[in-house]
This record gives C-alpha cells, structure tokens and sequence, in this order.
C-alpha cells in the first residue's frame, strides 16, 4: 500500500493561539451557529472573537483571576464554545460538564474541580437555584440564557452587552504546558477522575491531525455529539476553527438528517452505533425494493472498477439519490469514541461515502491513531499519528499486548491524584489499557479493553468487542454485550446479553403473518446467534443469551457501560 505526504498545516502553540490566527485569516467568515433558537445564534471568526475579548472582560471586571476554574454546563451552542475559548484566551481553566449526568454527580465535579464560577444554560437554572448555597468556592453563576432565574445569577449576554472587546488592551500570556483543561468522568463523591489537559497538549494533536486528513474553510461540520466530550471538542469544535470551517449545531439526535440537508453539511463525526443505524436503515430501504435490491450487487462492482482507472465520482453520481437523503454534500463520515464495525465501514464506502475511522482517548487528547482519505483499513484503528510514539507492551505469540502512547498530546495526569497518574504512566508513556496489534503497514488494530478479555476454556483470550461486532450485523439485534459467566461447572463460558432490533421484529412479523410472542423472538435471536457462531473459532462461540427489553446504559459517545449489565432476564440456550 502507497502511504501519502503529510498536508502543509499552520503552526499554532496554544488555542489562544489558534483563536487569533484564525479570526485574522477567515475574519468575515462563519464559524459557528446554532440550529435551535439562542441568545447568540451565530458568529463569524472575527465576531466569535470579540465576543470571548467581552466575556473575558466581563469576568475580569468580577474580579475573576487568571488561572482560576470555569465549569460550563449544557446542550451544544455557540455560547458553550464562546465559554470554553474565553477560559483558554483568558489563561483561565475549563471545567467541561456532560450534561446528562444526575445532580449529584454534577455537584461532585463541580466541587472535585475547584470551580469558582459556573457558565450553564437554562436547563439547569433550577438545579443551580436550589443548590447553589451549597458551594463555598463557586462564587458566580452564569447563566447562557435570558433572563436568568435567580437575582444571584449573572446573564452571560448581558455581561457581552455591557463590555467592549478592546477595554482590557492585550490577552493575558499563554504558557502552553500549564493546566488548561479538565476533564472528570463520573463518579461518586471522591470517586470521579479528572482528566488534565494543557493547550499544548490540544494545539499538538490539532496540528498532528489536520497534517493526516485535509480539511479546509470550504468544509462545514455538523455537530451531534456533546461537546463537553474530548472526541467532539478537538476533532469536532476545535478543528473546525483551526481549519477556517464552520461548525453547526444539530437541534437533536432526531433531527440529524434534517440538520444534514439544511446546512448542507460536508463533515458529520459520530460514534459507531449511529452509523450502525444509519447503515441499517439504508438497507432495510433497499430490502424493500425487490428490484433495487437486485441492482445493488453489479451497481457496486461496476462502480468500483470505474474508480480504479480514476472515475472518483462515479459512485456519489449512480447513488446520488442516497447522498441526497444526508444533503448531497457530504464529503467524510468520521467515527470514534469506540472502533466501528469494519462491514459498516466497507458498506458505506461501497455506496460512495468516504468513511474514515480514528483511536484515542481522553488522557491523549485524544487522536492517537488514525486512517487517511487515501491510505486506510476498515478493520483498523489507523496509522500512528505524527509526532506520536506508539507501541505493544509486551506482546504475546500473536503480537497483541497493550497499547502505550508517548508524545505531546498525553496528558498531565489525573487531577488531585498522583498515585492514579502514576499507575497509568511510565517513562512518559501513557498505559491506554487496550490491547491490540501492528500489521505488516504499520496500522495499528484494537482487539479490545484489557479488562474485558475472557479466558476461554482452552485459556485463549477472547475479545467480546469482536463478537458484538457479528452480532450486531444481524438486523433483527440492536445491541450486543458479551461477557464470561461461569457454568455448573465453574468454568467461564461465552453469554451475551441482546437487545432486539423491534422495526426489524414487526417487518419480519408481518411477512410471515405471525404474531410477536417471546418464543417467536427467540427462535429468530437464537437463529441470529447460531449464524454468528459459524463464523467464529469454537471457543468463542456464544454458548448462553439472553433478551432485555431495555437498552443498554451508555455514556455519551454511545458506548455500553458494562458494569451496569446486571439483571435476571429470561435465558435460552445457544446452539453449537
């Protein structure tokens, strides 16, 4: 395989930095904009700056200190990202929140955290109206919208009002390798980990990621995924405004193909399992037209050997009418937060859609890994980045052992906690906790978390990761999640616990004319469950599964939390 030259990228030191350069280049540009109704709906490049000069004079003017800790709070706006630029221009550090957690969990990070001020959109005006006595280190609460429910709480459009972008005269200066950022998982009290970052750590792997996959001011990003989440901060809000793109947020997950075709989007990051749907919705479109279907096999195959004497667009030309349905724009699908399902990835491109897939994690920034438009692997995580020292720890017979990154997007460490750092780091490298392996071209492939590997019977490992991957491939399973249990004889055993896929159930119902009973759904998850075990080495096979009516718990990037699989449900017996 050919591997290509990097692409010539500007050099920046810090997100101040990249925030400066950018408004001086794309000034009258747009950057970011709000598809629901807000306060500040949309800015341009230069705007987008003059509004994080008035906030940070605002907070100046509060008596708000360099250096102190600014929580931010809520659904995806401009304003979240006029707040978290502020913080970094300001020489200040942010705090992001995931919005979807309890009270209780947002109260621990804010205090974990030692925020003093916390920026929050009106949704959580009341949780803050009630609790806010609380707190003796959080001396300002900001709200985004208007007008602001408590006399004690600010109006961030207020205080942008009420100042002007040149009253405070120069930015503050920026030490790239100080604590910009934290980022906290969830926790109990004294149980959440914070993740810290510093604007060297961000600027390295913006700049390491933009020299492997081009991305211009002609690209326009739609964003579905929670910003305070570091996949879709970097690659999908800081990239964007490094590059000169813009970045427009969806109104909600219902309405992405909507939100596609209004902005005409170029650009859409996801996680894997909305590429699932989406790629099982494609086909479950094309089953239903029985003289589609029979067009789609040589469609394909003919498609593919005029890209190969250099027709590149004969695919997005004969499937127009499917790149319409996403906007008729759409230059990359990009997936991370988990690996993707290689099949999806191939089904996509054989459609015409280019499909690029990443590696990281939040402590590296998080692109450690990752495929190019021209040189890439379904199967695999990518190619390390540049700059990025990648290796296996100890591999075994197979060259699979745990992956360890060096470089300087790795973090600081954990916040408050030297003997958690210290765990995960030696000698500057960083213990991601996956196990995988190199290929003879250098790309890097996931097998799976450390911690989830079953011991098999004949005392191979078995990575559950790769089963769910051929489970899910059958319509009639939504989610999958495999485990070890033991037997009556104390030995570990394949099981997996499913979720059916119920518009597939109905469809499947009704041609057959029979009704929906749970004996009837066995039968066809069982079925489904025997296909996948006759593409798999016998000790992998799934022996044991069982149905849930519910889905799964997940955390934002749509990733199962597998601790939280607990439960009786009602067992059938695989087949061998």
């Amino acid at each position: 395989m050919k591997n290509y030259a990097l692409y010539d990228v500007p050099k920046i030191t810090s997100i101040q930095d990249m925030v400066l350069q950018s408004a001086k280049k794309h000034g009258s540009k747009a950057a970011l904009e709000d598809l629901n109704d807000t306060p500040i709906k949309k800015v341009t490049y230069q705007s987008l700056l003059d509004n994080v000069l008035r906030f940070g004079n605002a907070l100046k003017e509060l008596g708000i200190k360099e250096r102190s800790h600014i929580a931010v709070i809520g659904e995806n706006r401009v304003q979240w990202g006029i707040t978290y630029l502020t913080a970094m221009c300001f020489n200040h550090v942010i705090v992001p929140i995931d919005k979807n957690l309890n009270t209780n969990e947002i109260l621990n990070i804010i205090h974990e955290s030692d925020a003093s001020v916390i920026v929050f959109s009106g949704a959580f005006e009341s949780v803050f109206e009630e609790k806010h006595g609380a707190f003796k280190k959080l001396k300002h609460y900001i709200s985004m919208d208007l007008p602001a429910a408590n006399e004690d709480f600010l109006s961030m459009t207020e205080m942008i009002g009420k100042t002007d972008p040149h009253d405070a005269g120069s930015l503050p200066d920026i030490n790239p390798d100080d604590l910009a950022e934290i980022i906290f998982t969830s926790g109990s009290l004294g149980r959440a980990k914070g993740v810290m970052l510093s604007q060297k750590n961000l600027a390295a792997n913006l700049v390491s990621m933009v020299a492997m996959i081009l991305i211009d001011e002609n690209d326009r990003f739609l964003s579905v995924l929670p910003m305070h989440h570091t996949y879709e901060c970097t690659c999908g809000f800081l990239c964007p405004l490094y590059t000169g793109a813009s970045v427009h947020y969806s109104r909600s997950l219902k309405t992405v193909v909507d939100d596609l075709q209004q902005v005409e989007a170029t650009i859409l990051l996801g996680v894997p399992l909305l590429y699932d749907k989406m790629f099982k919705a494609i086909k479950r479109g094309i089953n239903e037209k029985g003289a589609t279907k029979a067009l789609i096999g040589p469609m394909v195959k003919v498609t593919d050997i005029m890209q190969k004497v250099g027709l590149k667009d004969a695919k997005r030309k004969l499937f127009k009418e499917l790149h319409k349905k996403f906007g008729g724009s759409i230059r990359m699908f990009i997936a991370g937060g988990a690996a993707p399902d290689p099949l999806v990835a191939k089904g996509l491109r054989e459609f015409g859609f280019t499909f690029i897939q990443g590696y990281g994690l939040t402590e590296t920034a998080p692109i450690i890994a990752l495929n190019r438009l021209y040189f890439h692997k379904d199967d695999a995580a990518g190619l390390p980045m540049p700059g990025v020292e990648l290796k296996i720890h100890e591999p075994d017979a197979d060259g699979v052992g745990e992956i360890w990154a060096k470089g300087p997007n790795v973090m600081l460490g954990y916040y408050k906690n030297e003997e958690l750092t210290n765990q995960v780091m030696e000698d500057g490298w960083f213990k991601t906790g996956d196990l995988g392996y190199f290929d003879k071209d250098g790309f890097l492939h996931i097998c799976g978390r450390k911690k989830n590997v079953i011991i098999a019977s004949n005392g191979k490992n078995v990575f559950p990761e790769e089963v769910e991957d051929i489970l899910n491939r059958s319509p009639f399973i939504q989610e999958s999640l495999v485990y070890g249990e033991e037997d009556a004889k104390e030995k570990e055993r394949i099981a997996a616990k499913i979720v059916v896929d119920g518009e597939a159930m109905i469809a499947y119902a009704e041609k057959k004319e029979v009704k929906i009973t749970k004996e009837m759904m066995h039968t066809v998850i069982a079925k489904a469950v025997e296909e996948t075990n006759n593409q798999l080495s016998s000790y992998k096979r799934v022996r044991k599964f069982y149905i849930q009516d519910k889905e799964f718990e997940k955390t934002t990037t749509q990733k199962i939390k597998r601790y939280k699989v607990t439960g009786e449900q009602e067992v059938t017996e695989a087949q061998d």
